[in-house]
C-alpha cells in the first residue's frame, strides 16, 4: 500500500473510532435517563418512541416507525403490538393502502404519552446538564448541522424531513401548552406488579 492510502486509512479508521466512542457513550446516557423516565408508566424506549411518534406523524405506517424510530420494522410491529394489548393504540389499513400497516394511538395512549411528556424533566438528564456549561459559555447547547448532514447521508432525506416535522411539532406544541393529563394510578400500579 502506498504511504497516502495508509494515511487515509489511518484517518478513516481513527474517524470511525471516535464516532463509535461518542455515539456509544451519549446513548448510555441518554438510554439509562430515558429508561428512568418512563420506567413508572410499565414503557421501554421503543414503545414510548413509538407512542412519542406515532403522535406526532399522526397516522404513520408500521415502516415509518421503523425508518424514524431507527429500528427494524419487525422490532416496530412487535412493540406495537404489546401497545395494542395494552389498549394504548390501533393497528389500521387504509383504503386505497391495504399493503401497509398503520397504527394510531387510542385515547389512552395519547393521555399516557402527555402525561410522561408532562414529567420530563431536563435535570435528569445526564446530556442536557452537560450541555449546560457550554450554552453557559457560548449562549447556545452545541450545533449538529455537520452531524444532521451526516445522519442525512446515511439515514436520507425522508428522515430528516420527518426530523424536522416532529422537531417543529415539539415546538408549537410544548408541554406547558398541553393540558393536563389524567393521571394514570392504575397504570402505575400495574407497571409495578
Amino acid at each position: 500500500m502506498e504511504k497516502e492510502q495508509l494515511l487515509h486509512m489511518k484517518e478513516a479508521m481513527i474517524f470511525s473510532h471516535k464516532m463509535a466512542q461518542i455515539s456509544k457513550a451519549l446513548w448510555k446516557s441518554v438510554e439509562k435517563d430515558w429508561q428512568n423516565w418512563i420506567k413508572d408508566y410499565g414503557l421501554n424506549i421503543n414503545e414510548h418512541h413509538i407512542l412519542w411518534i406515532a403522535h406526532h406523524l399522526e397516522g404513520a405506517s408500521i415502516s415509518d416507525i421503523a425508518k424514524f424510530g431507527v429500528m427494524h420494522v419487525s422490532t416496530a410491529f412487535n412493540f406495537s403490538k404489546k401497545l395494542e394489548e395494552r389498549g394504548l393504540l390501533t393497528f389500521s389499513k387504509k383504503e386505497n393502502d391495504k399493503r401497509n400497516t398503520y397504527i394510531c394511538l387510542t385515547k389512552k395512549g395519547e393521555e399516557l404519552l402527555l402525561h410522561t411528556l408532562g414529567t420530563f424533566n431536563p435535570a435528569q438528564f445526564g446530556v442536557y446538564s452537560a450541555s449546560l456549561p457550554i450554552k453557559e459559555l457560548f449562549g447556545t447547547f452545541p450545533d449538529f448541522p455537520k452531524l444532521m448532514y451526516m445522519i442525512q447521508q446515511i439515514y436520507g432525506s425522508d428522515f430528516m424531513t420527518i426530523f424536522n416535522k416532529l422537531e417543529e411539532k415539539i415546538e408549537l406544541q410544548t408541554v406547558e401548552q398541553r393540558p393536563a393529563a389524567k393521571p394514570f394510578e392504575k397504570e402505575l400500579a400495574e407497571a409495578h406488579s
